[in-house]
C-alpha cells in the first residue's frame, strides 16, 4: 500500500485484495499512478489557501483551463485557454443571459423564472431546449458573441442546429461570460443568476452527479455551472434510458457526433469524445473565476472522468479558494450508496458514480457488510455528501483506511 499526496488533500492508493477486485480496479490504479506522481511534492495542509502551481492535466485528457483573479485582474492559470470545446450545458449561461438581456428578473413570468431556476440549479435540458427553440436557436449564441465580445464562441454546426450543447466555447470566453455577469450586468440579474448557481444541486435533473471539479475541490462559497456529454450514466439515480440519451439538446448518440465532426472538417469542435466541464466563481467576494474544459478518451466512465477533472481542478492556483479537509480515496463497484448512518438500513442519500474518487473525513465502526469473500464493519464518513459509505468499496487493502482518523 502506498500513500501519496495531492494538491487537493491526501490521496490513498493501493493494490487490491484478491482476484475479485483486481480486474475492477486495474484502470483506476493505473490512472492514480499517472496522475498523482507529479503531485507528490506539492502537498499543503487541508483547509488552507491553494499554492501557486502549474495545472496538472491527467494523462489522456485534453484540457482547456483559465483561472482569473478578479482582485489583481490577472490570470493565474491558462492552459489551451483559447481551445474550442463543445459547451455541453455550460451554454445555459448564455441562454439565461439572453433571456434577461434588457429585462429584469422581476419581469419574468413565473413559468420562465422556474425554467431558469431548474436550468441553472439542476442543469435541466428541457428548460434549455424550450428557451433555445423560442428565442432563435443559434441566433442566441450570435447575439451573445456580439454583446460580450466573445472570440472563440460559435453556434452549433449547421448539421446539428438543434443541439445547443454543440455550441463552441473556450475557457477564456467563459471567463468573459462570468466577468460580464459579475461586473457589467445589472445587479438584479447578477444576484439572480449567481444565486441559482450557488444552489447547484448535487443530482442534476437527468440523474448525473454534477458536483465534480470546482464543487468537489473547494470549500464554499462557490457558484458553478457544469457540463457533461457522451456518458451513459452518472450516479445519483438509476439511469433512465429516455433521459440518458437526451444530451446536448437532442438525442445525440456518439456515432452521430462522429459523423458531424467529419462533415464539419478536420478543424471542427470535437463532438465525439466524452466531455466534462466545470465553470464558476470561487472564494469570498467571488474572487476567482475558474473554467475547466476536458475531453476524455472514448469509453471513459463517468467516475473516471469525474476523478480526473477533480484532480486537475485541485491542482490549480485559485486565489481566495480553500480546500476541504480529508483524504481522497478511490472506490470500486457499481451502485455504491451513501447513507445517512453507518448501516445498510438507513436512508440512501445518493449513489456514487462507478469507480469515483471520494473525500473521506473520518471512519467508524457500524453495521457489518459482506461482499464475498470480504467482510467489513468499518464505514467512511464523506463530508461532501453528508453521509457514510461502507469501507468495503474503498480501494484500500485493510478494513480501515490508513491515516484516516476515527470519528
Amino acid at each position: 500500500m502506498t500513500l501519496s499526496s495531492s494538491r487537493g488533500g491526501t490521496v490513498v492508493r493501493s493494490a487490491r485484495r484478491g482476484a475479485v477486485r483486481a480486474g475492477v480496479l486495474a484502470a483506476t490504479l493505473t490512472a492514480l499512478v499517472c496522475t498523482t506522481a507529479t503531485a507528490a511534492n506539492t502537498a499543503s495542509p487541508s483547509s488552507s489557501p491553494l499554492p501557486a502551481v502549474q495545472a496538472d492535466v491527467p494523462a489522456g485528457v485534453t484540457a482547456g483551463v483559465a483561472v482569473f483573479d478578479r482582485q489583481t485582474g490577472t490570470f493565474t492559470e491558462q492552459v489551451n485557454s483559447a481551445g474550442q470545446f463543445r459547451s455541453a450545458s455550460v451554454v445555459k449561461l448564455l441562454i439565461a443571459l439572453d433571456v434577461l438581456w434588457n429585462r429584469s428578473p422581476d419581469a419574468l413570468s413565473a413559468t420562465d423564472r422556474a425554467r431558469i431556476d431548474t436550468m441553472l440549479r439542476g442543469s435541466d435540458d428541457t428548460a434549455a431546449s424550450t428557451f433555445w427553440a423560442s428565442n432563435g436557436s443559434g441566433a442566441i449564441v450570435d447575439r451573445m458573441v456580439t454583446r460580450l465580445g466573445l472570440t472563440d464562441t460559435a453556434r452549433p454546426p449547421s448539421t446539428h442546429p438543434g443541439y445547443w450543447g454543440y455550441t463552441a466555447l473556450s475557457a477564456r470566453d467563459t471567463v468573459k461570460i462570468y466577468r460580464h455577469m459579475l461586473d457589467s450586468a445589472p445587479a438584479a440579474t447578477r444576484d439572480y443568476l449567481l444565486g441559482d448557481l450557488r444552489q447547484s444541486t448535487r443530482c442534476a435533473t437527468d440523474g448525473y452527479d454534477q458536483h465534480f471539479g470546482i464543487a468537489g475541490s473547494f470549500n464554499r462559497p462557490w457558484a458553478v455551472k457544469q457540463g457533461w456529454s457522451g456518458f451513459s450514466s452518472g450516479g445519483c439515480t438509476a439511469p433512465n434510458a429516455a433521459v440518458a440519451k437526451q444530451q446536448d439538446g437532442a438525442v445525440a448518440k456518439e456515432a452521430t457526433g462522429k459523423a458531424a465532426r467529419t462533415q464539419a472538417g478536420a478543424d471542427a469542435v470535437d463532438l465525439a469524445r466524452p466531455a466534462l466541464h466545470s465553470t464558476g466563481v470561487v472564494g469570498a467576494g467571488d474572487r476567482s473565476i475558474v473554467a475547466v474544459f476536458t475531453l476524455h478518451p472514448s469509453g471513459t466512465s463517468y467516475g473516471k472522468a469525474y476523478t480526473d477533472i477533480g484532480r486537475l481542478t485541485r491542482s490549480l492556483n485559485v486565489p481566495g479558494a480553500t480546500r476541504p479537509a480529508g483524504t481522497w480515496v478511490g472506490t470500486w463497484g457499481s451502485g455504491v450508496r451513501v447513507r445517512t448512518q453507518a448501516t445498510t438500513t438507513s436512508g440512501a442519500i445518493t449513489t456514487l458514480p462507478d469507480g469515483v474518487e471520494v473525500l473521506v473525513g473520518c471512519q467508524k465502526r457500524g453495521q457489518q457488510v459482506s461482499q464475498p469473500p470480504y467482510v467489513n464493519d468499518w464505514w467512511a464518513q464523506l463530508p461532501q455528501y453528508g453521509g457514510y459509505m461502507t469501507n468495503i468499496y474503498l480501494s484500500v487493502p485493510e478494513n480501515q483506511v490508513p491515516g484516516v482518523p476515527v470519528c
